[in-house]
């Protein structure tokens, strides 16, 4: 092939071609130099044929990786070049002088090249080898960020993948996570183009752009949003303004507060407010505008994602506190060589807080009355004394002019340990003072670990388990201190007590199981085990867990004998050791509730109500009752039993129930109910009406009739007596002398017909 393309070029130059392939050594061994060069797709690399003068002759030829026959590239003698056709695959192949020039660069360039130059030196020709091994680089393209899952639920897992099209090995990878709120953060150590995020968190959520790049550039993808589903957490009530107290919080009376609940969730939680379970508000946010002592009671936000269909609770305590009446009293009692002084002030919710303080030092502290007696020969000159009477609802300060120069009381000791628990932590601290007192650790046998600092020592020790039962001292020193202030600490594995180790409940109630950490430094960590010996999950299965002090207390809701009954362990752990009790969780099933027979079913006005009476038969616990009925007899043909009144109170006998048709006959029966069961129906019954019904109406007629007959009566008497022609058969008679006019009378017959019609 050469000798064919040879044939193309000019006389001269195919001579010197020739001469360059075929003679390759014609004065000695040649000159050869190997050199690695990198370039970039798209853009220009220079290969410099030697250092030495110009060359008589220079040919370029090139090896494609894999191959091991070269293939002519281009050729000069200084006067003129050729550039072979084919050369364009590797680029824009161009020479200047004897350097051959490679521009928008291809990935078919990839090989070796070979420049021979013939050169002339002191009237001999010799020969030099340039050898090149050019490597094309490929930028990255712009990567792409892939979710698995683009919101996924707290955990599981999502895969994210950083997708590069192409690019030139190795290509290193990196991610940043930038969170909705807060700076962005590096996710150090994650280089692979895949990220696993298992189990995925709320800490997860947020943008996600990942950045590729090697040797020739690098490039960062679009952000992509990892939108985690959580929650509700158990919600976090604050109090505006904030007070606290040791049940929760408190307010003044005639004061506004404002309740804020908060409970993390993504979608946001929905938020209702109860007060002593009783529903006052919805929203997150309840602002009693004029509090009173009737506001103050428990108060429960419910929380609720209605994504996940979750729901969680947290309840707190308000007490509304009133001052005491006027203002504190202060009285000075001289006695010998001392002087006592005397500060009252008493009444108000809570109990006013009252403490001296003087020159030496913090004084006694008492509600509403405090006492504190000073020898003479302690007390410096200018000494003031002052008693602080202070209350939450009323900021009543007296007058305090005070300067100590000792540090508060003595040195606290504390210990803890550090991530992992390879190491445990001693620090001691006594802020204050004029100048700060130097504390410094001893070991039990008062030999000093470390060296002293001020306010605050800190001196960390290997975890090991020979270190249970050691004791250390922290000592303070002050000027104005003798002796010398001392707190100790003792190290030693956890200890743990149960409240009760058996626990019953009836199914559908609730639950306390309880723990108690006796001892144990540094302090240890307290969790419950389920039956299954897994950690028990708050806001999961009906668990509850408070956390109180040194106690841990287990509440279970809505008690099934099938998913909560068995064996907990409460247990504890430090870095020493671990301690484990047990509870036995009975859960109880309801007894069935007693039977109900019916006393009387009558129907009342129009039949179109009845009165119903019920009475119980034999024990049981019940907690309602339910009357059901049915249109038609008994029977085949019988309807259905329908709710004819519900959740009736369980100390109720008797029920009136309406809208019943008037041409429909009814059947009733009565059921007692407990929390879980029902009982047997009563016997049934047809309504009956009322012996009494039928009185108004008889007795409206004939009191009606009554007065007609006796009107009409009236009215034919009155007109005979008018009208004697009328009626012959009545005559006056005259009046004889002994003659008896009543017997008279009798003797005459009257015929008086009287028709009255009488209409119920």
């Amino acid at each position: 092939m050469v000798g064919q393309r040879a044939l193309r070029r000019p006389p001269g130059l195919l001579l010197l071609t020739s001469f360059c392939l075929l003679h390759l050594g014609a004065a000695g061994q040649p000159d050869e130099e190997v050199a690695s060069i990198q370039g970039v797709r798209g853009s220009s690399v220079e290969l410099a044929c030697g250092s030495q003068p110009a060359p008589l002759v220079v040919f370029w030829s090139f090896i494609p990786l894999g191959s091991l026959i070269p293939w002519p590239v281009a050729v000069t003698n200084g006067a003129e070049s050729k550039v072979e056709a084919g050369a364009s695959a590797l680029g824009a192949v161009s020479l200047r002088n004897s350097s051959l020039v490679l521009g928008e660069l291809r990935e078919s360039a990839r090989g070796h090249f070979l420049c021979q130059a013939l050169h002339e030196a002191g009237g001999q020709l010799r020969t030099t080898y340039s050898h090149f091994s050019l490597t094309v680089l490929v930028p990255v393209s712009k990567p792409q960020v892939r979710l698995s899952e683009p919101s996924p639920v707290e955990g599981t897992f999502v895969v994210a993948t950083c997708a590069v099209r192409e690019g030139t090995e190795p290509v290193i990878f990196a991610w940043q996570h930038q969170a909705p709120q807060g700076p962005g953060e590096t996710l150090v150590g994650v280089t692979e183009r895949l990220f696993r995020l298992d189990p995925v968190n709320r800490m997860h959520l947020g943008w996600y752009v990942c950045s590729a790049h090697n040797a020739v550039n690098r490039l960062s993808s679009d952000e992509a949003f990892l939108d985690v589903i959580y929650g509700p957490d158990d919600p976090v009530i604050t109090v505006e303004p904030p007070h606290f107290t040791e049940e929760g919080f408190w307010a003044s009376e005639k004061e506004e507060v404002t309740l804020s609940c908060l409970a993390a969730s993504n979608p946001p939680s929905h938020y209702v407010w109860l007060r002593d379970h009783s529903q006052v508000h919805t929203g997150p946010t309840y602002t009693i505008t004029r509090t009173s002592r009737a506001h103050a009671g428990l108060y429960t936000c419910l929380a609720h994602n209605s994504r996940l269909d979750t729901h969680t609770q947290t309840t707190v305590q308000l007490t509304i506190y009133y001052p005491p009446e006027g203002q504190p009293s202060c009285a000075v009692l001289p006695t010998l060589g001392a002087v006592t002084l005397v500060c009252t002030w008493p009444g108000g919710l809570p109990a006013a807080p009252l403490q001296w303080e003087g020159p030496q030092g913090t004084g006694p502290a008492a509600l509403s009355n405090v006492t504190w007696s000073h020898a003479a020969t302690q007390l410096a000159n200018s000494s003031v004394f002052t008693c602080t009477g202070q209350h939450p609802a009323l900021a009543l300060l007296a007058l305090c002019r005070i300067t100590l120069w000792e540090p508060l009381q003595r040195p606290t000791c504390r210990t803890m340990a550090t991530t992992g628990d390879q190491f445990i932590m001693l620090s001691c601290e006594w802020p204050g003072g004029e100048p700060p007192a130097l504390l410094s650790w001893l070991d039990g046998q008062q030999q000093p670990l470390g060296s002293s600092s001020s306010s605050l020592a800190v001196h960390v020790l290997q975890a090991q388990e020979d270190l249970a039962g050691r004791e250390f001292i922290c000592r303070g020193t002050h000027p104005l201190r003798v002796p010398d202030a001392h707190c100790r600490l003792q190290l030693e594995a956890p200890q743990l007590a149960v409240a009760e180790p058996w626990v019953s409940v009836l199914e559908g109630g609730e639950a306390w199981l309880a723990c108690a950490l006796l001892g144990g430094m540094p302090p240890a960590q307290l969790l419950w085990l389920g039956p299954q010996h897994l950690p028990v999950e708050p806001g999961l299965s009906g668990f509850m867990l408070h956390h109180e002090g040194t106690r841990l207390r287990l509440g279970i809701q809505a008690a099934d004998p099938a998913h909560h009954g068995g064996t907990y362990h409460c247990v504890a752990h430090n870095t020493l050791g671990s301690s484990s009790q047990s509870v036995q969780l009975e859960v109880l099933r309801y007894p069935a509730p007693p039977n109900v027979t019916i006393r009387s079913l009558t129907y009342g006005r129009h039949r179109r109500e009845v009165q119903l009476q019920w009475a119980i038969r034999g024990p049981g616990n019940w907690t309602g009752f339910l009357v059901q009925r049915r249109a038609g007899v008994p029977g085949p043909g019988a309807g259905a039993w329908e709710t004819a009144a519900g959740d009736i109170e369980p100390e109720s006998r008797t029920r009136r129930l309406g809208g019943l048709d008037p041409g429909v006959l009814y059947a009733f029966r009565v059921l007692a109910l407990n929390h879980h069961t029902t009982g047997h129906p009563s016997e049934v019954k047809i309504p009956a009406d009322s012996p009494f019904s039928a009185y108004p109406a008889v007795l409206g007629a004939a009191g009606t009739g009554m007065v007609v007959a006796t009107v009409a009566s009236l009215l034919v008497f009155q007109y005979a007596a008018r009208h004697p022609e009328t009626f012959p058969c009545i005559e006056t008679p005259s009046t004889i002398p002994g003659s008896d006019p009543a017997q008279e009378s009798m003797d005459v017959p009257v015929n008086v017909t009287i028709t009255v019609t009488a209409t119920p």
